[in-house]
């Protein structure tokens, strides 16, 4: 088994106010051994964000990994980092130990909807896991969600854990595909799948960012935990022997042709 805290906030543009709640966060998280935070923990999205981005050795990660430590608790959070021009948009894993172990900067970026992220972050060369907690754990951001083949590359790197961090944008039928889609990569991978998203910010919903239902999503696609839509901290069990269950009962990784 493996403990992990579902970690859905509310994100401000504000990095000290966050940190503070993600802080806060990972002490309620009790004796979880793996913490996941949203995608843009750091700041929420805006132009700010190339103002505001910061390398990883920067207060906001160097707070994480001083709470990781504290709390002997490993973090996988949403952060901006400064780049040429543009930012990355990056998911940075930090082991208990408090030492950064990987960053995954985002691949897909969201260019759908009427956004344009590409004009503020420059994309990822290619997809990262990391071991936290024991378990290899291949990271995912936002829009990632809907390109399947990035999931299956993080299956053939040995992963045993997606981690989906997001600020998925509200709208018509928006929610409905965030469900889809992340109980669609675990089903087709027989993959526990930890998806956790913002919290809505009443403070700060005109730019639609933040559904919640963060959700822990079990290899045969059934969601054992949604945290509905209010801001929250949720610990929830990865039990490692029901993929092997899965994985016997439904091998469609091993029917593979392509």
């Amino acid at each position: 088994m493996t403990r992990i805290a579902l970690c859905q906030i509310p994100v401000s543009p504000d990095p000290s106010a966050n940190l503070k709640r993600a802080r806060e966060a990972i002490a309620a998280a009790g004796d979880a051994e793996l913490a996941i935070f949203p995608e843009a923990t750091l700041t929420r999205y805006g132009r700010r964000i190339t103002d505001l981005a910061e390398p990883l050795d920067g207060p906001f990660v160097t707070g994480l990994a001083e709470a990781a430590r504290e709390h002997g608790t490993a973090v996988i959070a949403g952060v901006f980092e400064p780049g040429d021009g543009r930012v990355h948009n990056t998911a940075v894993a930090i082991d208990a130990r408090g030492e950064v172990r990987a960053a995954y900067r985002k691949i897909h970026l969201f260019d759908s909807f009427g956004a344009k992220e590409s004009d503020l972050v420059a994309p990822g060369a290619g997809p990262v896991v990391v071991e936290l907690a024991g378990v290899r754990v291949g990271l995912v951001t936002c829009y990632d969600i809907r390109f399947p083949e990035l999931t299956r590359a993080l299956v053939d790197q040995g992963a045993e854990l997606f981690a989906v961090i997001a600020a998925w944008g509200s709208g018509p039928l928006k929610e409905d595909h965030w469900v889809t889609l992340v109980r669609a990569r675990a089903l087709e991978n027989t993959m526990w799948t930890a998806a956790v998203g913002q919290a809505p910010n009443p403070a700060e919903s005109s730019d639609g960012f933040g559904v919640g239902r963060s959700m822990l999503v079990d290899p045969m696609g059934v969601v054992r935990a949604d945290l509905g839509t209010g801001p929250g901290v949720r610990v929830v069990e990865v039990d490692h022997e029901w993929t092997a269950t899965a994985r016997a009962t439904l091998p469609c990784l091993e029917h593979r042709v392509l």
